[in-house]
């Protein structure tokens, strides 16, 4: 049939079909318009005339000025050579049928339906075309975006297998596409046998994690590479949809934040550098207010004996001529005004010495005499509290190098913690010696003693065994951290109610090393 050799022609798109129309009007305008578009890729198809008895139809108008044969009669068409069909346009069962009775056999007729088909074609025709132009702009888009990106990325399917990966991705791993693509991404990038999750391989895997809820996920892992620098990515998984919301693919793109990691890793350290350096000077402050109250106290003595004696000084001066004895008696006055005199300068030299905030000096210095000092300052306090005090030193020196205002600061929280143990009274031990290469200190006292289960956490920041507002919970802290910077150790010994002894080695100067500092 003519009709079968048509379809089998518009199929193959190999030999141009020649149709005829007849109906001129708005239908047909628009079958031209669509042919003029040529969305039919696959279909040649090849417009012969076009027939109406309306002139002024604006399909026949159309077919005119496109230089295509019209006519107002369709037995015109019957006399064209290779003409394969006619499609009738007008809707007419009278026209149908007239040129069913009328036409030769090898002209196949199309009726009006025939043609809302080829329109229906054209149109679904050109959405597709312009879905596939679509499709190849984002698969452009996205094939760009992933080969030139300097981050490492890679499309990964739901079974875990590489689908594709970009430059950057193979360079990392060390291998060519054809020997990534297809291969699961953990033994790719790890050499596992199973997913990163499954394993023992110590991290989780963000793919697994965005198959589960359908979301984008991320982790931060440390990525081995070659030399000691240790290197860290953040990868970061985006799932690839259907239209159904189905996760199809997954994007994984590693990011090396090692720089950046870096950079604010030193600026935490720097902020907790100042932020330590705050928390001591408060400390300080603290102790010398301490060491203030006890101080008043300890220069108000020899003040008020200065006082005293100048009163009878005058008195005797006073007298025309001061007799033998009382002669005798003001040099004794003056020496004894001058021996405390000498005293509250030495106690307000030591609060000077102490509040002065300094950078860390490293100098040859007596451990004994920095332990004097600070013993200097708190005598008072300690004999306030009715504090027996032992003090055991040997008669050499005891040499280290060291910052003599960091270590009084570290002796001072030591005793002060000690006198604040015995509030009711009680014995402080200090004992110096040298032990090996260490000088030694050992500070013991006879207070209620630390509870064994804080004896692990009394140099933690901020922990304290006192009641709260009595303590800020970092004068361990200090004490520790200037140990250690002095390349020194510390350990402690307590029992609830029996008292607590700390026990400080300083690595020991020997006289050799000594003269030859000098």
């Amino acid at each position: 049939m003519p009709e079968n050799r048509i379809i089998n022609r518009l199929s193959s798109g190999e030999i141009p079909v020649k149709i005829a129309i007849v109906g001129g009007g708005r239908a047909c305008r628009y079958f031209l318009e669509l042919l003029q578009q040529e969305t039919f890729l696959n279909m040649k198809i090849e417009i012969a005339g076009v027939c109406d008895i309306d002139p002024e139809a604006e399909g026949f108008v159309m077919a005119r000025e496109m230089g295509i044969f019209t006519t107002d009669n369709f037995h015109d068409f019957f006399s064209l050579d290779d003409l394969d069909g006619i499609l009738e346009l007008t809707n007419s069962n009278e026209v149908l049928q007239e040129l069913i009775q009328n036409r030769p056999k090898r002209i196949a007729i199309l009726e009006h339906n025939i043609g809302r088909l080829f329109r229906n074609l054209f149109e679904t025709d050109l959405r597709l075309k312009a879905a596939e132009q679509q499709v190849a702009h984002d698969e452009l888009v996205t094939d760009f975006l992933i080969k030139q990106a300097k981050q490492m990325i890679v499309v990964l399917n739901t079974d875990f297998t590489i689908a594709d990966a970009n430059k950057a991705y193979l360079k990392a791993i060390g291998k060519s596409r054809e020997e990534a693509v297809g291969k699961p991404c953990y033994t790719v990038m790890h050499g596992l046998k199973r997913p990163c999750s499954d394993s023992e391989i110590g991290f989780g895997c963000p793919m697994v994690e965005t198959l589960r809820t359908g979301e984008s996920a991320h982790i931060i892992r440390e990525v081995p590479r070659s030399g000691d620098r240790a290197t860290y990515s953040e990868i970061v998984t985006y799932p690839m949809q259907d239209r159904e919301g189905k996760i199809v693919r997954v994007i994984e793109i590693w990011r090396d934040i090692t720089d950046a990691l870096s950079q604010r890793v030193n600026e935490r350290l720097e902020t907790l550098k100042a932020n330590l350096h705050k928390i001591v000077q408060e400390d300080r402050m603290i102790s010398l207010g301490k060491l203030a109250a006890s101080c008043v106290h300890e220069i108000n003595n020899p003040i008020q004996g200065l006082l005293t004696f100048s009163h009878m000084m005058v008195e005797m001066l006073s007298a025309e001529t001061p007799s033998p004895d009382e002669r005798q008696d003001l040099k004794h006055y003056a020496t004894l005004m001058s021996s405390e005199l000498e005293r509250c300068g030495n106690i307000i030299s030591g609060l000077l010495s102490f509040s002065r905030s300094t950078e860390l000096e490293n100098a040859r210095l007596d451990l004994i005499d920095v332990v004097q000092a600070v013993l200097a300052l708190t005598r008072h306090k300690i004999e306030l509290q009715n504090i027996e005090l032992d003090l055991r030193a040997p008669a050499k020196p005891l040499y280290i190098y060291g910052d003599a205002n960091r270590l009084q600061q570290c002796f001072l929280n030591l005793i002060f913690n000690a006198v604040e143990a015995m509030p009711e009274g009680g014995r402080l031990s200090i004992e110096l010696r040298e032990t090996d290469e260490w000088a030694c200190l050992e500070i013991t006292d006879s207070g209620y003693g630390i509870p064994a289960d804080s004896l692990d956490h009394i140099y933690d920041p901020f922990f304290s065994t006192k009641n709260s507002g009595e303590g800020t919970g970092l004068g361990l802290s200090i004490v520790y951290g200037v140990v250690k910077v002095h390349e020194g150790d510390i350990a402690v010994r307590s029992h609830p109610g029996e008292g607590t002894s700390f026990t400080l080695r300083f690595p020991i100067v020997r006289p050799t090393e000594v003269s030859n500092v000098q």
